[in-house]
């Protein structure tokens, strides 16, 4: 079964890398155009090059700071005037915070729910109107499994992704008679770049390649994740092949999490 995205408009945010990147890739190649949402812009037009290659949609880039609440209203603005609307939109950024609970700051706390939370927040309300308008839109709010089996020290990303599990579970019913549904994908563990950060960190003689590799054994499944085959399972949700999936949180984990 092929999922096609023909004429629809889709907003990423964290789309320079990682699952951001190959969301707007796959979305891009399967017809729809893509707004990429991030804050370097040098980053931002690899993004857009790699993926205008393959595309058959139209790719915008829109360098923004998801955490500033004015940066984020002019950028939807602008992108709505370009693309015309915003029919997709996937709540991607962020990044893995963790940390000893006793050790973990309000900054931290205030910073991780800022660019976790309330950016999705902010965003799905200027999205919803025009969605609800037209009968048809698609929320994917990107969590991880921690947000249902928060592990020790997994604060405060968990608290954070736990939250956006519960607001996608609000809008999906506020959203369902409009025919616009809201769903999350939890990840586990995908190769991307703060991996390779981390095995730069360690130091290790072990190419990448072989440090996941070895990392990977553990997994139910035996690897590491790749960022496509995340993003296939997005294509499907944001399609018109997802069309009665609404108020779920889908693991995309090789079966890590313990909880369905």
């Amino acid at each position: 079964m092929e999922s096609r995205m023909d004429g629809r408009k889709a907003l990423i945010t964290g789309g320079s890398m990682g699952l951001g990147r190959a969301i707007g890739a796959r979305f891009a190649a399967s017809g729809a155009d893509v707004a990429l949402v991030a804050r370097r812009p040098e980053m931002l037009e690899e993004a857009k090059a790699e993926i205008s290659a393959q595309a058959v949609g139209k790719v915008h880039t829109y360098p923004c700071d998801v955490t500033d609440p004015k940066a984020l209203q002019a950028m939807f603005a602008q992108a709505t005037s370009d693309m015309g609307q915003v029919d997709i939109l996937v709540n991607n950024a962020g990044t893995s915070q963790t940390g000893k609970f006793e050790d973990i700051t309000d900054e931290v706390w205030q910073s991780d729910f800022d660019l976790k939370l309330f950016a999705a927040i902010r965003l799905a309300r200027l999205a919803f109107p025009g969605m609800k308008e037209r009968r048809w839109g698609r929320i994917i709010n990107v969590l991880n499994v921690g947000a249902k089996a928060p592990s020790p020290g997994g604060a405060p990303t968990a608290v954070s992704r736990a939250a956006g599990m519960a607001l996608t579970k609000v809008l999906s019913g506020e959203g369902a008679p409009h025919n616009v549904l809201v769903n999350a994908l939890c990840t586990g563990l995908i190769r991307s770049d703060q991996w390779v950060r981390r095995h730069k960190q360690e130091g290790t003689d072990m190419s990448f390649d072989d440090w996941l590799k070895e990392k990977g054994k553990s997994l139910p499944m035996g690897r590491y994740g790749e960022a496509e085959e995340f993003a296939n399972m997005a294509c499907f949700l944001a399609s018109d092949s997802g069309s009665y999936i609404t108020g779920t949180a889908i693991n995309v984990d090789g079966g890590r999490s313990p909880v369905v």
